[in-house]
């Protein structure tokens, strides 16, 4: 959620006093969402009561839960938290009701005199906005509501945590403490979700790439920027290898563009006009402005320009592994999956409108097939149509979202419509994969742009030998390498599928001075195949050498002793706690050959 649409959930809306009722009908997510919002004002009155003189900011309803920030004289504890439950439980027994008032802006300014938050938000409103609030016992708020009709009727909650939150997302605001809590309807749903929190936990990137020694960031060199390290850096490579191949196998073409240019091109784009707050300030050189890229895609367009283009050529599928710098606050900051510096794995297609639907359904088959090969199967897809402002000739977006909405429906995939969702130069798709926890990452975009062709001028000489505008197609598949990376992590939990996993057996000799001359034979037989193997040459015992290489996630463990060594075989374990027992190498080379070709 925004900051914008936070700040609505919280700005006075005119809602009807009968909106809070239970009978409207609604969907499930709505009145979660609504028992949600009530359980923060709830959450709210109690932190009033444990904190008197508290200052209270936002705290709308999200995903799963919900949060409120406060101004508060001490940073909360753990105890505070379950204090802060407990008055609410007690509130909750109370059954008070949530009653809605609509008041003057005058008698708003009186009331919430005390709290400078409420007061500004107040301030900001439209002159002839209607001001409401909720209250519940002695705890009054300024709100649009909606809520349940009571606060007997709010579910069953947990608080979860506490962080920092700066005052309307300003880094120079006041930093406010946020109390973030879940709420569902029965103790049973509250359990699920608490047993997926946990297994989310287990499953961060952020702990993970550490504990396989994946990847860094060093805050005292920059924050949001990604220091690969030798296994993150070969899984890193494996990807882009069968990204590269997958591209040229598909039809692309591979390009490479610089990592700065002028003004004059991100002045021509509209970044520096739309996109300027999200740029890295410019880079004076002879006399003249250079701006790290925030995108790749002005880049492709002025190869496309170094000469006039043939209807024969089109369409052209240019891809590119391209590495973009982008301003993001310090406070939204999260492991890879918010960062600074990015490699986006992007594409751009220029077609004719005449080929339109069928580049549309070849890049949908072909993001499908690069997600299914990583191991996503399920998905979430969204089509983002016209807004009220945009550029481009209606004809042009009415043929481009029937060619979107044809594309999926011929290939039998459920979305929904995101009605006046698209950017504001064309329509597109977003495909979200859902992880083994059911969470949905957002990868795929397949954009329509009728802009930048019309800015920089771009045409194709047509059949009629007359100069034609051609369709332009952004296509992020992956999205881009860091985010999709912490997505994979979390995904498998760092027991990566064979074919990309950086350490594909561990091979551990019993003895180091009897068994290491066999146990090199053998790395050097799994090298040949293009296996990727090591060797554990610790001084520790057997057991916990191989209760390392399960904490590394390593799929095969090689044990070698006497018996193995003689019979020319090694022990097979599997990470998974399978043991299958002595295996000639030949035929274990065999298997794992196999499994990595197969990306199961």
């Amino acid at each position: 959620m925004s900051q914008v649409d936070e700040e609505l959930d919280y700005a006075p809306h005119p809602y009807a006093a009968e909106d809070a009722k239970q009978g409207d009908p609604e969907s499930e997510g709505a009145a979660l969402a609504r028992m949600r919002h009530s359980a923060a004002h709830l959450m709210a009155g109690a932190v009033l009561k444990l904190f008197p003189d508290a200052k209270f900011g936002i705290g709308p309803a999200i995903e799963d839960g919900f949060y409120y920030d406060f101004d508060l004289p001490r940073p909360l504890t753990t105890e505070d938290l379950r204090a802060i439950e407990g008055l609410m439980a007690a509130d909750q027994a109370a059954a008070y009701p949530y009653q809605y008032e609509a008041i003057s802006r005058d008698e708003a300014l009186a009331l919430f005199r005390d709290q400078p938050y409420k007061v500004e938000l107040i301030q900001n409103l439209p002159a002839d906005a209607t001001i409401s609030t909720y209250q519940h016992g002695e705890f009054r708020d300024l709100c649009r509501g909606p809520h349940v009709a009571g606060t007997g009727a709010v579910g069953t909650y947990k608080l979860l945590t506490v962080a920092g939150a700066y005052w309307r997302g300003d880094e120079k605001r006041p930093m406010l403490q946020r109390i973030y809590g879940t709420a569902w309807d029965n103790a049973q749903d509250l359990a699920a979700h608490l047993h997926k929190l946990e297994e989310a936990e287990r499953r961060d990137h952020r702990r993970l790439g550490k504990e396989l020694d994946l990847f860094s960031i060093h805050e005292e060199a920059g924050a949001g920027l990604i220091y690969w390290h030798p296994k993150g850096g070969l899984m890193r490579v494996i990807a882009e290898n069968y990204w590269r191949d997958a591209h040229l196998a598909g039809g692309y073409d591979i390009v490479f563009s610089p990592h700065i240019g002028r003004a004059w091109l991100w002045q021509t784009s509209g970044h520096l006009e739309f996109y300027k707050e999200s740029m890295y300030p410019p880079i004076e050189m002879d006399n003249q402005e250079f701006y790290v890229k925030p995108m790749n895609c002005p880049f492709h367009i002025l190869m496309y320009k170094t000469r006039r283009r043939s209807y024969r050529e089109l369409p052209l599928r240019w891809a590119e592994l391209g590495t973009v710098y982008r301003y993001e606050r310090s406070g939204t900051l999260h492991g890879l999956l918010r960062v600074r510096g990015f490699t986006q794995d992007d594409a751009h297609l220029f077609c004719r409108p005449d080929q339109m639907h069928a580049e549309v359904v070849r890049v949908v088959d072909f993001s499908l097939q690069v997600l299914q090969a990583f191991g996503f199967h399920e998905y979430e897809i969204y089509v983002s149509t016209r807004p009220d402002k945009s550029v481009g000739a209606p004809e042009q977006w009415e043929a481009a979202e029937a060619a979107l909405k044809a594309t999926l429906d011929e290939r039998g995939l459920p979305y929904k419509m995101d009605v006046g969702g698209g950017a504001f130069y064309g329509p597109k798709i977003d495909m979200k994969i859902k992880d083994s926890l059911g969470r949905a990452w957002q990868c795929t975009t397949i954009q329509f742009d009728f802009n930048l062709p019309e800015r920089f001028d771009m045409t194709f000489v047509g059949e009629d030998g007359k100069d034609h505008r051609p369709y332009m197609i952004h296509r992020a598949l992956l999205g881009s390498m860091e985010r999709f990376f912490g997505c994979l992590i979390e995904h498998y939990a760092g027991a990566f599928p064979l074919w990309i996993a950086p350490v594909q057996a561990e091979i551990i000799p019993i003895s180091d001075v009897k068994h290491m001359e066999y146990a090199e034979s053998v790395l050097a037989q799994l090298k040949t195949a293009g296996l990727r193997a090591e060797i554990d040459s610790s001084k520790e015992r057997m057991g916990a050498k191989i209760r390392q290489a399960q904490l590394q996630k390593i799929p095969y463990m090689l044990v070698i002793g006497d018996k193995e060594r003689d019979s020319q075989t090694v022990s097979v374990r599997l990470r998974s706690g399978d043991d299958l027992g002595a295996v000639p190498v030949a035929d274990l080379i065999e298997r794992m050959t196999q499994e990595a070709a197969s990306k199961a």
